[in-house]
């Protein structure tokens, strides 16, 4: 009985000869809530994201953008005999500079009494959507990035060069959910990637989701994976399409599918406006766009003077990141016209 203190309603633990005060119970326990949030709403963020990983990523730190470099060509020569070799063969060099965009956030208001009558986890239901929205504001980022590089030239123009810049398939007006134009499209892509001489690692496509079902429900299952079950089990499941022609195929309702234009907001720091009337889909080799991140994703939460004040939590998801194009060359842009 060392360590507490009688009282008319019971003990008090002490530590020391100092009552143990409220605040340091309420902090415990909010830490534990915050770590339980951070990872619902980061499990939900990398499952909704569909880009993540698909292009450049790096780090920012100490700075508000980052520096890619990336080279040209270069050539072979014939030695002559008694020249010193002087390694003046040095490729053209081109820098891209991409900037961090202002603060993302999704938040919501925990109200107390409302997690208490909940017959569901209130806390698990909210900390998945601010994980979504904030996949879904990076990805639409990404995707209209890679289709402003698709119609990009190439920076590097001095010699050897010019090196190739971005390419666009055109499958003709209302031919988006044409499952062969999209076969079609993907062996025409795969062939112009070659030509440019792009690695065949790290080729993804990003389709509407109508788009990708039409490819299984319209197309020979000659394109549906086996390891996913018999013809017909691919088709109850809607799953089983991985790749046409080398490149991994993704659905998502973030591309700039037939969107038309796209003005800029406040808070973007880089270009992600254009028009898209015509947009139908993505295919791409990672070195396309890359995406710079300050701060990704993270969880904050108000202190016991918020909660006493309105007898609930401010749950805040941010996230602050930038996306610039990089290697045109890597970009195609599957369009309806």
């Amino acid at each position: 009985m060392a360590n507490t203190t009688i009282s008319s309603i019971g003990t008090l633990n002490n530590t020391g000869s100092t009552p143990l005060a409220l605040g340091t119970a309420y902090d415990t326990k909010y830490a534990t809530y915050l770590k339980l949030f951070s990872g619902e709403l980061f499990k939900a963020y990398e499952s909704a994201t569909i880009a993540k990983g698909t292009v450049q990523s790096r780090q920012l730190k100490n700075g508000k953008s980052l520096q890619f470099i990336f080279t040209g060509r270069m050539t072979a020569d014939y030695h002559e005999p008694g020249t010193p070799i002087l390694g003046s063969g040095d490729p053209p060099v081109a820098e891209k500079t991409i900037v961090c965009d202002d603060l993302l956030v999704s938040s919501a208001f925990v109200y107390d009494l409302d997690e208490t009558l909940a017959h569901y986890s209130l806390r698990s239901e909210i900390s998945a959507k601010i994980g979504h929205a904030l996949a879904e504001a990076y990805d639409k980022k990404v995707f209209r990035t890679i289709a402003l590089a698709a119609r990009e030239a190439h920076p590097i123009t001095a010699a050897p060069g010019p090196e190739p810049g971005g390419s666009v398939i055109q499958i003709g007006s209302g031919n988006q959910y044409d499952a062969q134009k999209l076969v079609d499209a993907f062996f025409e892509a795969a062939a112009i990637l070659d030509e440019k001489n792009l690695p065949k690692a790290g080729r993804s496509a990003v389709l509407n989701p109508r788009q990708y079902y039409a490819l299984i429900s319209q197309v020979d299952s000659n394109i549906l994976n086996r390891d996913f079950g018999n013809n017909q089990g691919n088709l109850n499941s809607g799953e089983g399409l991985v790749s046409i022609a080398g490149i991994d195929i993704k659905r998502s309702n973030n591309l700039p599918f037939q969107a038309g234009t796209i003005a800029a907001v406040n808070g973007e720091n880089n270009n992600y406006a254009g028009a898209f009337a015509n947009h139908a889909g993505l295919i791409y080799q990672k070195d396309a766009a890359a995406c710079v991140e300050a701060i990704g994703p993270q969880v904050q939460t108000t202190g016991q003077d918020i909660k006493t004040m309105y007898q609930g939590d401010i749950i805040v998801g941010r996230l602050a990141m930038g996306c610039g194009t990089l290697n045109p060359a890597a970009a195609i842009e599957i369009q309806t016209a």
